[in-house]
């Protein structure tokens, strides 16, 4: 058994080693004729890569040749535009010096002219000083025979001459100024007459003067017990929420919204009017009811601008401005409604626009936007009508339009006639009987002013203030105030009011001289 075991083993390895020698041929018999053909087909390769070369190098070589008769047909032909240019700049050369030569012919001739005249003038200076000499020989002995006739040296002659002519020429002048600023004010007069009197004749407005309390009607007396609420709780939170003093007194029926402030006051009144309908008043609610009124009406501000701009015809406005010129309703100008100032101006700078040519659109936008500034933010300083000059200059409203809004006050320089019409409209809206109200502390302060400015000048003797500070009347003394300087005068002190002092409208300067002769028969 153990025989026939090995034998079988050493069988399986004779057979294994057989296996692999077979195996070991083969794969090399294999091989090999791969690798004979492997190197056919590189050499087949090669002949193809040498053909294609060759094929490719003659293609080269005739782009190249081509490539170089182009450049060679493109070189000829810019080196004979070049030739021809060269020609022609060589015959312009030649016309130049041509007309060149000409021209130093002409120059050459005038010199010689001029030369002769040079000769010639000399010849004419000469003869002229001579007579020039003769002239002031003749002179001084008329000098000498008139200063021996009339007694008087050269000197004392000139300076009565001098003064002669100075006051003759101060005279003239006060005359001619005269005349011509009367003739000036009278054709300028009937003009802006016209034109103010066709606007305010196409403007009839109705005044009411803004106050600074609301009054809230109560169905009962009941209802000002819940106003107040448990400690006063109810009033404290209402006027904390609104920013406005509520007054509870005797009144039957009634409570009084106290502020400043008409947008808040607004507020105040209707949210104590939807609170007394509603009947639920404590602090939660109240906070609940004016926040929700203080919505609507920042809403009702942007129509009340839309409404503002649709009424004068104005399109094309930032919404932001819009929003200005809503909160204009809520403003108030020496007791005037901002609003309906604004919309007045407008229409009467568009009014007078169309009397004198210019363009009423932008006049109409000028008007309504002049007094925009009195909206901004308290917080930031400054006059409203500059104010208002950033603000349309922030939002790209039209140049002349900015500069009508930064100048009706003249804070800055006027650059268009549409400023002038702002000024002048602004005057007469304010002007009106009834448009607005002036406290008696700073009435009398201005009629003070009035007459300091009057009496500043020299020559014044007594001034009075009349017809509510709309004149004033200047008496001066006539020995040192003749009637010419009286009317110059009367320029310079309306000149200085204008320039120190606001004032709603127009004052007249009237100038009285008088001259009293007094003689007693004995």
């Amino acid at each position: 058994m153990a025989d026939e075991m090995l034998m079988t083993a050493v069988l399986s390895v004779v057979g294994l080693l057989l296996g692999t020698t077979i195996g070991y041929f083969l794969v090399s018999r294999t091989a090999t004729s791969k690798v004979t053909e492997a190197e056919e087909r590189a050499k087949g390769i090669i002949k193809e890569a040498q053909v294609e070369a060759k094929s490719f190098e003659k293609e080269k070589q005739l782009e190249i040749k081509e490539e170089w008769l182009a450049k060679k047909q493109e070189f000829e032909k810019k080196s004979n535009e070049r030739r021809k240019k060269l020609q022609r700049q060589d015959q312009d050369l030649k016309q130049r010096e041509e007309s060149v030569k000409k021209k130093l012919d002409t120059v050459q001739r005038k010199e010689k002219q001029l030369q002769s005249l040079e000769t010639s003038l000399q010849q004419q200076k000469r003869s002229s000083d001579a007579k020039a000499k003769q002239i002031d020989e003749l002179l001084a002995e008329q000098n000498t025979r008139l200063e021996r006739i009339t007694g008087m040296s050269k000197e004392d002659a000139k300076k009565f001459l001098m003064e002669n002519l100075v006051n003759e020429a101060k005279a003239e002048s006060a005359q001619l100024v005269k005349d011509v600023r009367d003739e000036s004010r009278l054709n300028a007069r009937k003009e802006a007459q016209r034109v103010i009197v066709q606007a305010i004749q196409r403007s009839a407005s109705d005044y009411s003067i803004e106050n600074t309390v609301s009054v809230v009607n109560l169905k009962s007396e009941d209802q000002k017990g819940r106003i107040i609420g448990r400690e006063g709780r109810n009033i404290r939170a209402f006027e904390s929420a609104t920013g406005v003093d509520l007054i509870i007194d005797d009144t039957p029926e009634a409570v009084i919204i106290s502020g400043f402030d008409a947008f808040r006051r607004a507020i105040a009144k209707r949210a104590l009017e939807k609170l007394l309908a509603d009947g639920r008043i404590h602090p939660t609610r109240i906070e609940e009811i004016v926040e929700k009124v203080e919505a609507e009406l920042t809403e009702e501000v942007r129509e009340e601008g839309e409404n503002a701009c649709m009424e004068l015809n104005i399109h094309n406005v930032h919404p932001e401005i819009m929003k200005y010129v809503g909160r204009m309703k809520y403003r108030s100008s020496y007791g005037q409604n901002l609003l309906n100032h604004s919309i007045e101006v407008g229409y009467l700078c568009g009014v007078m626009a169309n009397e004198l040519g210019l363009d009423p659109k932008l006049a109409v936008r000028s008007g309504l936007l002049h007094d925009i500034g009195k909206c901004v933010d308290r917080s930031i300083e400054g006059p409203h009508a500059i104010l208002g000059y950033d603000l349309c200059k922030k939002y790209k409203e039209h140049p002349v339009v900015t500069n009508a809004v930064g100048s009706h006050h003249e804070d800055i320089e006027m650059e268009t006639p549409y400023a002038a019409l702002v000024q002048a409209a602004d005057a007469i809206s304010g002007a009106r009987p009834g448009a607005r109200r002036e406290s008696l502390e700073n009435y009398v302060k201005r009629l003070e002013q009035l007459e300091d400015i009057a009496h500043s000048f020299d020559g014044v003797q007594k001034t009075f203030a009349i017809q509510a500070g709309r004149e004033i009347r200047v008496i001066v003394e006539p020995d040192r105030v003749d009637d010419l300087l009286a009317d110059t005068l009367a320029h310079d002190i309306a000149k200085k009011v204008e320039q120190e002092m606001q004032y709603p409208g127009q004052i007249r300067v009237t100038v009285v001289r008088e001259k009293r002769a007094i003689g007693y028969a004995k």
